[in-house]
């Protein structure tokens, strides 16, 4: 058993090698909390809880590191905007973050620390940087000497002469414009704190390497992100933290965007859905299942068609859990382990999307043995069902899904299936006495609901169906 991941940095797969065995460590760049996330942010928080997910299934003790960007020129824009207090909107959309990740079924992060929170670490970084000779201190501000650092670019494959480094308002000083900052000094109404060059506020990069170095050491394991974070972010981390000595991190690995007309999901380009509005419209579940399921180094093309067909192909699995449970008389606990045929896709750098085509053959496989009244084989089957599903989050009967209101969804699922019923007896009274029309409108009205009715040998049946 051999995990292989794409490392950006080696611009190829490699097998996954543990610093130490049996243990992973991962650092997620996560949130800049300056406004509520769409689609397009948690799919980097969902995508990596698959990784971690799957590395625990096979074995391995996973330490997820998955930050806050709490301080930063957006949020303190904002503030100035709407008159309030810069931390009151990073709370807030701290907040928000932490429900999408929440209720697309993520699991918590080990650590989840924030930049605020680690300036003295940030300091001593600087402090070490400067007297190494690969940073410097001007009008207040600290710099990065790019220059200093030979292995700077590599990461994105870029010739420093070519080199246009973003820049930020009140950065003088520069010995070269293609030096970065990781302090920016006071500027009237923006938060500070003091240290030994002045008062000011971290820049982006800084935070990052301050905190992988506290919460995971000199070297890790696998450091991930989107791709629009390659460079100047990813890239600049490592010239701070290699720098400063540390190893860092092992494994580069970059999630791909979700686009809109082509063009990376942005608030800037307001074409961003948010996560709080969509859950209104689609089930969490098949949210979870639309972002997650293809590659994650595969853009996805945001449409409402493209959801109705996860939705669909969902349902279709959730069919035959229902299905085989109420077969059963129980709830049918998920295998020891999943099919080899899905390990060897996840062991294929998280080969999604192959392992869930392992997981609807074995849907069809179980249906088939339904059809044929084998309930023995199709428990089997909703059992592999079940393990791999839940590899992926996905296992509809696993008690996140229920949620904090299960009971009350009990209830009502209890209210519907007896007000259907009473409809579907006036289908069944109608196809008794050939009244085919009456029995079809009926049938036809309660798919337009969102019920979809399936004629058994033990009668009809209702599911959810597809919108």
């Amino acid at each position: 058993m051999t995990i292989r991941l794409y490392d950006t940095s080696a611009r190829q797969i490699r097998d996954f090698a543990p610093l130490t065995p049996g243990c992973v460590s991962i650092y997620l760049c996560g949130a800049t909390v300056q406004a509520a996330p769409h689609i397009g942010h948690i799919r980097s928080g969902l995508n990596f809880d698959i990784m971690r997910r799957w590395f625990e299934y096979r074995g391995y003790d996973v330490t997820f590191v998955r930050n806050v960007t709490d301080i930063d020129d957006k949020i303190i824009a904002k503030a100035a905007d709407q008159g309030r207090p810069w931390w009151s909107i990073g709370y807030e959309n701290e907040r928000a973050f932490n429900d999408g990740y929440g209720v697309l079924g993520c699991l918590p992060p080990t650590y989840e620390p924030r930049a605020t929170g680690h300036v003295t670490e940030m300091v001593e970084m600087m402090r070490g940087l400067i007297e190494r000779g690969h940073a410097y201190e001007a009008d207040g501000n600290v710099y990065f000497d790019v220059r200093s650092f030979p292995g700077y670019l590599q990461l994105s494959n870029q010739e420093l002469d070519n080199l246009l480094q973003p820049s930020g308002e009140g950065e003088t000083g520069k010995r070269d414009p293609r030096d970065f900052a990781m302090w920016k000094s006071a500027k009237p109404g923006e938060p500070t704190w003091e240290t030994p060059w002045g008062r000011g506020r971290p820049g982006w990069h800084l935070e990052c390497s301050a905190m992988a170095h506290k919460y995971l050491g000199t070297a890790f394991d696998i450091h991930g992100g989107g791709l629009d974070l390659i460079f100047p972010h990813h890239e600049n981390e490592i010239a701070q933290a290699k720098a400063f000595g540390d190893d860092f991190a092992a494994y580069w690995v970059h999630n791909a965007w979700v686009t809109m007309s082509g063009e990376k999901m942005s608030k800037s380009l307001g074409n961003s859905v948010l996560v709080s509005e969509m859950v209104k419209h689609w089930r969490p579940i098949v949210l979870r299942y639309y972002l997650g399921t293809p590659h994650y180094r595969s853009m996805i093309e945001y449409s409402e068609a493209a959801l109705r067909e996860a939705e669909s192909a969902f349902a279709r699995i959730e069919g035959f859990v229902q299905r085989v449970i109420e077969k059963a008389g129980g709830v049918v606990e998920p295998a020891a382990e999943v099919p080899p045929a899905f390990a060897e896709a996840m062991d294929d750098d998280l080969g999604v999307p192959q392992a869930l085509a392992v997981v609807h053959t074995t849907v069809r496989q179980g249906n088939s043995a339904l059809a044929a009244d084998d309930k023995e084989e199709a428990v089997a089957r909703l059992a592999e069902v079940r393990a791999m599903l839940g590899v992926l989050g996905l296992d509809p009967l696993d008690a996140h899904w229920a949620g904090a209101e299960g009971d009350r969804g009990e209830d009502l699922h209890g209210v519907v299936d007896t007000l259907v019923g009473l409809v579907l007896q006036q289908r069944e009274a109608a196809r008794g006495r050939k009244d085919w029309a009456t029995a079809d409108a009926i049938r036809d009205q309660l798919n337009q609901s969102g019920l979809a009715i399936e004629d058994s040998p033990d009668g009809p049946r209702w599911t959810l169906g597809p919108r």
